[in-house]
Formats: structure tokens, C-alpha cells, sequence
């Protein structure tokens, strides 16, 4: 159905609807630009988010990168992050392709609505201008005809009237009359055929404005309006679109979130605490049972920090902790990573050498980085050497040196961190020098109460692993091994000296800043007066008024033969 035929008396209307088209347009433009708003608003927060839960550039970062649970959550925030960038382009593309264009388009559509209107509008008042003359003729040639008629009748009223006298036949003369007569019929005949005319005129401008210009500008219109409703089907469908070609994308984004969390493997990373976390130390042997039933006994270890410390519980139920090998200030670990002396001598054995190798390989790596520039400048010196008007081979030997000199140094360093690395591997205690030392105390104690002992011992951070008092508990956390006993003893400490039972031989320096320890040098000979009761510690001499305690991992043992039969 065409507008033209169909609605040729639908002027107003038409303009209505027309307006009300490109209004639906203008809508339709303002819910896509609100639409890629959010898009942009919702990028930036998962942007955001994102990078708040990225790993801080400290060393915990290398820390949590060594867990396959810390990589996954990685991997998905950095999924996260090319997520966000394709809503991003989603709003671009909807600005793009939907908003700019239908901008642009409903501003041509507006300037042509208003040339089709405008058009309507003139031929409709050429139209009303030509009924106007028609109504004019008409009114004219109805006037013509009555003035005609009225001097017809005026003429033969004149002649028929016999009381007229003769002055008055004189006076108005039926020939006067007639002439009259026949000038109005003569007008009114004219008049008549202005008039036909002119109908002539009209019906031929009125049948070409309904049937032709009319139809032709309502046509214009409704291919105008069909266009604006094709147009924005175009962009629906492009609305649509928009987010289809970004789903493969965020499919990807997708599968690599899955892939991550699929590669989660929760057996490496519970070696891996073992990784971090192994000391190298050798874990503490059996408690011997010490009989106080027998006098010659406790002259030997009357004053051992097992001794003291279960008589002072008996008295006075205060407790002082054994720290362990790895404490060395109150309160703090030195086991905490990435502090310490260059060489890492504060880490444990193990922990030591990983330190050491993972040095040594960044170490290698910069000099193979520095070797690659070597080769380089090298290659652009045998360059210049053979095609001196590319440059002077001169120039680059400053460089050169400065490598040269930087490889000696970084292999320098290398050999110094491989020396440190080979000497912790030497001493590093072997599972041999384990069963030697379980088999020490067995023969040490062929009486041995295990579990009761067991109950004394402490975990790790100093605190015991038995329900204490609370002052025992503050105490254990702090304070090394002392040489207190139990007051019922104090007179023999007073009095006698402990005996010497054996040797020991220093395998690793020990500071001994603590209360009750003996520093000592590596490879350092010492008597030994007070052998391990089972808290990981050993006391010795190295002369008459300089004796405390040491790690016995850091020491080798050597009994002399009338103790080891004791």
C-alpha cells in the first residue's frame, strides 16, 4: 500500500508520525549510549579489581610464586584484566558503529522530512490559491448574471409600461435600456466563460496535486520512514553483534580461568612448604633417664639443662625454654628470608644453600647476558674493521672493557658464592652421621623412658607442647639454655667443676649471643663436659672460666671412652 493514494488526505497525520519516527530514533541513540556507559563503568571496575589483588612487588611476591594455587589465582586476575578490555570494546564498537552513525543519519533524516513537508506545504497552498481564484470567478460570473438579468427586466418592465409618460418615455428611452441590457448580458457572458475556464484550470491543478504531487511527496516520505525503520533494525542487529564477536574472546579468557584453576596441584605445594621451609637441621635425639638414686651419676650431670630444669619445676614451677639452633635473638627468627650477611650464613644448612644456588644462577645468568653484548660488539668491531666508512672500530674497545671488566667481576662473585655453596654441602648433615648419632644414644641409654620425657620437650618456636602456666609459656619463648639447677644443688655448683667427658670438632660458626651460649669458629677444638640430653644443645669448654652451650648440629662429637661406658 503506498501513502500517496492511501492516506492522500492524511497530511497532519503523517507529519505526526513521521516526528514520532525520528523521536523512537533519538530514544533508541540515547539507550545504546547508556548502554556502552555501563560497559566503560563496568571495564573499570573489574580493571580495579584486578589490580587491587595483584601481588605487591616485595619479596612475598617470590614467595607466592612458588605455590601453583598463587600462579592459578594470578593467571586468573590477569584473565580478569583482557575480560574488562573486551567490554571496553564493546562500548567502542557500540559507539562507533551504532551511535555516531545513527547521529549522523537522523540528521540527514531530519533535514529531508522537512524539504518532503515543505514541498507538501507549497503545493497545498498553490491548491488553496487556485480554489481561492476559482471562488472569485464564481462570485464574479453570479454578479454578471444578476446585474444582467435585473436590466433585462428593468428593459421590458420599461417598454411594457403603458402609464408612462411621454417626459418619462423621453427621458429613458427603451433604447438606452436595451443597450444597458445588452452590456450586462455581454459581461455575464464573459464572466462565464473566466469562470469555465478557470473550473477547467483548477480541476486540471487540483487532479494533478492529489494524484501526483501529493502521491509523490507522501511516497518520498514513506520510503524515508521505511529507511529510518531499516536503519534501525541494522543497528539492533549490530547491538547484538557487538557482543557476539567479543565471545570468543571471553571464552578464552574463560577456559584460561579454568585451565589455571585445573592446574592447581595441591601435593606441590605441601612439598613445596617443605621446600621453603626445611632447616637442614638434624631433629633431637632421645632424653636419657639420669637415676638420682645413684650419687656418682649426678656428679656428672647434675648441672645438664635437663637437670635444671626439672628441679626448678619441682620447686618453684617456673620453667626457662631451650632455644633451638636457628634462634638467636629474643623473640625473633633469623630464619626469616631475603636478610641477612651476603653469604646467608644466619639462613639454616638447607635454607642456605638454596639461597646460595639461586644466587650463583642469577649470577650466571648476567654474566651469559653480559657475554651475548661481548659477541655483539665484537661482531660490530670486525664490521667496522672491514668497512671502515660505517664506523671506527675504536670506538666500541671503551665498551668492550667495560664488559670485559664486568664478566671478571660477576665471575668473581660466582666463585665466591660456588666456594660458600661447596662448603655448605661438605658440612650439610647426612643421614650416616644420623644414625651414627641415634646409635650414640642408644649406648648412652639402654634404659630410656620415652614418653614421659616426651612430654618436656619443646616444638620449634620455644613454647611446650604440655599445658603449662602462663609464666612458663612467656619464659620458654624467650629465654636460651641456662645453667641453673634446682637450689637443693647450688652448693656443687659452687664447689665442683664439671669433669671433661669428650672432644667436639666446630663444623659451622655459631655467634652465641645469647644468655648461656659459647660463640664459637668453625673448625674449632673444644672439650666437651656436658653431652646432649635430647634439647638439641651440647655444653662445652674452651678453658677453665669460658664454657656454655652450642647446637650439637653444629658440632662433631668424639667421647672419651670411660664416659661412653658411664
Amino acid at each position: 500500500m503506498s501513502w500517496g493514494t492511501e492516506l492522500w488526505d492524511q497530511f497532519d497525520n503523517l507529519e505526526k508520525h513521521t516526528q514520532w519516527g525520528i523521536e523512537f530514533a533519538e530514544k533508541y541513540t540515547k539507550f545504546v549510549k547508556e548502554r556502552s556507559e555501563i560497559e566503560i563503568n563496568y571495564a573499570k571496575q573489574i580493571r580495579n579489581l584486578s589490580k587491587k589483588y595483584q601481588p605487591k612487588k616485595n619479596s612475598r611476591e617470590e614467595e607466592e610464586s612458588k605455590y601453583t594455587f598463587c600462579r592459578a589465582f594470578l593467571v586468573t586476575l590477569n584473565e580478569l584484566n583482557d575480560y574488562a578490555g573486551q567490554h571496553e570494546v564493546i562500548a567502542e564498537n557500540l559507539t562507533s558503529q551504532i551511535i555516531t552513525e545513527l547521529a549522523r543519519y537522523l540528521q540527514e533524516l531530519k533535514t529531508e522530512r522537512k524539504s518532503h513537508f515543505h514541498d507538501g506545504r507549497k503545493a497545498q497552498q498553490q491548491i488553496e490559491s487556485s480554489w481561492k481564484q476559482l471562488e472569485s470567478c464564481k462570485r464574479r460570473f453570479e454578479r454578471d448574471c444578476k446585474e444582467a438579468d435585473r436590466a433585462q427586466q428593468y428593459f421590458e418592465k420599461m417598454d411594457a409600461d403603458i402609464n408612462v409618460t411621454k417626459a418619462d418615455v423621453e427621458k429613458r428611452s427603451s433604447h438606452k435600456a436595451r443597450q444597458q441590457a445588452q452590456m450586462r448580458h455581454q459581461m455575464a457572458s464573459d464572466s462565464k466563460s473566466d469562470y469555465s475556464a478557470y473550473l477547467q484550470k483548477f480541476n486540471q491543478e487540483q487532479n494533478e496535486h492529489y494524484y501526483t504531487v501529493i502521491p509523490n511527496i507522501f511516497q518520498k516520505l514513506q520510503d524515508m520512514e521505511e529507511k529510518r525503520i531499516e536503519r534501525l533494525g541494522v543497528c539492533m542487529k549490530t547491538f547484538a553483534d557487538v557482543d557476539r564477536q567479543v565471545l570468543p574472546i571471553v571464552g578464552k579468557c574463560l577456559d584460561g580461568m579454568t585451565k589455571a584453576a585445573e592446574s592447581i596441584e595441591p601435593k606441590t605445594d605441601s612439598n613445596q612448604v617443605v621446600e621453603s621451609y626445611k632447616s637442614g637441621f638434624e631433629a633431637p635425639g632421645d632424653v636419657e633417664f639420669e637415676d638420682y638414686g645413684q650419687a656418682m651419676k649426678r656428679t656428672v650431670s647434675e648441672t645438664s639443662l635437663s637437670n635444671s630444669r626439672e628441679g626448678k619445676d619441682k620447686s618453684t614451677s617456673k620453667s626457662k625454654g631451650k632455644l633451638w639452633p636457628f634462634i638467636k635473638n629474643k623473640n625473633k627468627l633469623s630464619l626469616k628470608l631475603g636478610s641477612g650477611p651476603e653469604d646467608f650464613s644466619h639462613l639454616p644448612p638447607e635454607q642456605r644453600r638454596k639461597k646460595l644456588q639461586g644466587k650463583i644462577d642469577e649470577l650466571n645468568k648476567d654474566i651469559q647476558k653480559e657475554m651475548d653484548q661481548r659477541d655483539a660488539l665484537t661482531k660490530m668491531k670486525d664490521v667496522y674493521i672491514k668497512n671502515p666508512q660505517m664506523g671506527d672500530p675504536t670506538s666500541v674497545d671503551p665498551r668492550l672493557t667495560e664488559i670485559g671488566q664486568t664478566i671478571e667481576k660477576l665471575q668473581s662473585e660466582v666463585q665466591k658464592f660456588e666456594g660458600w655453596l661447596a662448603e655448605v654441602e661438605e658440612r650439610m648433615p647426612s643421614k650416616s652421621d644420623t644414625h651414627r648419632r641415634s646409635g650414640l644414644y642408644e649406648t648412652q641409654n639402654n634404659t630410656a623412658v620415652s614418653n614421659n620425657c616426651a612430654q618436656n620437650r619443646e616444638s620449634p618456636d620455644g613454647s611446650y607442647t604440655e599445658e603449662q602456666t602462663s609464666e612458663t609459656q612467656v619464659k620458654a619463648t624467650i629465654n636460651p639454655p641456662t645453667t641453673s639447677t634446682p637450689d637443693i644443688d647450688d652448693e656443687f655448683d659452687d664447689e665442683e667443676t664439671l669433669p671433661t667427658i669428650g672432644t667436639c670438632k666446630a663444623l659451622y660458626p655459631f655467634e652465641g649471643h645469647n644468655e648461656g651460649t659459647i660463640a664459637v669458629a668453625e673448625g674449632e677444638l673444644l672439650f666437651v663436659i656436658e653431652e646432649d640430653k635430647g634439647d638439641g644443645w651440647t655444653r662445652v669448654r674452651r678453658s677453665e672460666d669460658d664454657e656454655g652451650y652450642v647446637p650439637t648440629s653444629y658440632i662433631e662429637v668424639i667421647l672419651e671412652t670411660n664416659a661412653k661406658d658411664s
